[in-house]
């Protein structure tokens, strides 16, 4: 049952991510201040606060996607159960973004979260390639 738990959680995380896209646009257009705001546009904590968020709803979509593939297609336990994981783990990644803009934090989930995700990726793609599907009509 790999993938559950990607779908659930990416979609939670897209949730989530797209609250805070209606911060941003606050902060953007309405917060006392918001001249500040958009003058440092392309800059420090507001170009890391969209970079947080262009990147937890891209990876929440990733995990549903996943989620999702490894629910149909036939893989492995072990790869499923690892690609899963992986993939999971690469949402620390905006978390990690995140951290760094709000709580001044290393940027040590980032470096963990992206290399999780790329491993992930990494994967699937070998898993996938590998695959011999039948029915379909397609190619296997």
């Amino acid at each position: 049952m790999q993938g559950k738990k990607n779908i659930a959680a990416g979609f939670l995380f897209l949730a989530g991510f797209m609250v805070y896209g209606f911060v941003l646009i606050y902060l953007r257009d309405f917060a006392p201040g918001k001249e500040a705001w958009i003058a440092d546009y392309a800059v420090g904590r507001h170009f890391e606060s969209r970079l947080a968020h262009v990147h937890g709803n891209l990876f929440a979509f990733i995990n549903i996607v996943v989620g999702y593939l490894l629910l149909r297609l036939p893989i492995g336990s072990a790869s499923a159960k690892g690609i899963s994981w992986l993939t999971l783990a690469g949402m620390l990644m905006p978390l990690g973004i995140l951290s760094e803009v709000v709580f001044g934090l290393p940027p040590a989930l980032v470096l963990v979260g992206g290399l999780s995700m790329v491993g992930a990726m990494i994967w699937f793609g070998v898993v996938a390639a590998r695959l011999r599907l039948s029915g379909g009509g397609g190619r296997s």
